[in-house]
């Protein structure tokens, strides 16, 4: 298939987890979605996940080696292209956590990001990473979304905090913005500053601005019960969070809030019987934010993360350790993550 498209660019995740057979299943499943996608990562890896997913009665999965990037565009449908990353181990313990599964993860994560940020690839769609493996490698990031702010900070050659990047959970009913990802409950309160907000809310607007051809209805939730209650649960409210939307209306930004955090997903989520009142939620911490989400289905929510200079998506799973291996990891996010990762790019 010759095309003047890009490539997208698929880590294998974490080869201990279920992030290599979510990929098979991909590729097997939705071929038309996967055409001109290929997998950063090890080709044993990927014949042995294809090797799990079989089942009697359906055809067997073929792994291609490609030896560059523009050889994704000419990759046969139901097929898994694997272009090679060289260092990577061919076999780990499948559901442990391990040094070495964590660098391996890593290093598809990094050659994949360097690729975008070349533009030799249109997006990148990461399958699930450990985080304590990331740590036993001696990666000091806490997930994919800090690897890629460093990777993005040091192409540019710019400090970290000149690269500010928050993480979106999407679905076809809700959206959520997070103002602190992956820090303790102490530290995400500690991070609820009126630069932050103001600073969360800005960068969502402009992503949402390119994505839906105009501007995003924002609300926003309150840190505290009942935001706050008029101060009696907390002043966060009061003294943060209203003077930053104070400021964000000055400058034109439509945003509402802060708003009751457990009423505000519902009054957001978008169904065919009840159109949502706002295009996404800008959330204070982690849970506040993606639990409605997951709840709605984790097999529909896709991660996406904002303020890069690369578009980058993910499925909303872990690792999966406990089913790793069995081939019964649900691939929908996956595909989800590279249908959306096609639209943005």
């Amino acid at each position: 298939m010759k095309t003047n498209l890009k490539p997208i660019a698929i880590t294998q995740g974490d080869p201990a987890g279920i992030g290599p057979e979510i990929v098979a299943k991909a590729f097997r499943d939705a071929p038309d979605v996967l055409r001109g996608c290929f997998v950063v990562g090890n080709v044993a890896t990927l014949r042995r996940a294809a090797g799990c997913i079989a089942r009697p009665g359906i055809p067997s999965l073929p792994v291609a080696v490609i030896e560059g990037v523009a050889d994704a565009l000419d990759a046969p449908p139901r097929c898994v292209p694997v272009l090679p990353l060289a260092g990577l181990p061919d076999t780990v313990a499948v559901g442990r956590v391990s040094a070495e599964a964590g660098r391996a993860a890593a290093d598809c994560v990094r050659w994949a990001a360097r690729a975008a940020l070349r533009g030799e690839v249109a997006a990148l769609v990461t399958a699930p990473l450990h985080k304590e493996a990331l740590s036993a490698a001696g990666v000091n990031y806490p997930g994919h979304t800090e690897l890629l702010q460093a990777e993005a900070a040091a192409h540019q050659g710019v400090a970290l905090d000149a690269m500010p990047v928050r993480m979106m959970l999407a679905s076809d009913e809700l959206r959520t913005v997070l103002v602190s990802i992956h820090v303790s409950l102490r530290d995400a309160i500690a991070a609820v500053t009126e630069a932050n907000v103001l600073q969360t809310v800005q960068i969502a607007h402009a992503a949402l601005l390119r994505t839906l051809g105009r501007a995003p209805r924002i609300a926003v939730a309150g840190l505290n019960p009942h935001a706050g209650e008029g101060g009696l649960f907390g002043r966060e409210e009061l003294e943060i969070i209203a003077p930053a939307l104070a400021q964000l209306r000055a400058q034109g930004v439509d945003v509402h809030g802060p708003l009751p955090p457990d009423t505000v997903f519902m009054r957001a989520r978008h169904t065919e019987a009840h159109p949502g009142e706002f295009d996404v939620v800008i959330a204070m911490y982690h849970d506040q934010g993606l639990i409605p989400v997951k709840y709605l289905g984790v097999d529909k929510g896709v991660n996406v993360t904002l303020g890069l200079p690369l578009v980058r998506t993910s499925p909303d799973h872990g690792t999966a350790f406990d089913i790793a291996g069995q081939g019964v990891a649900d691939a929908s996010s996956l595909i989800e993550a590279v249908r959306m990762a096609r639209q943005l790019a």
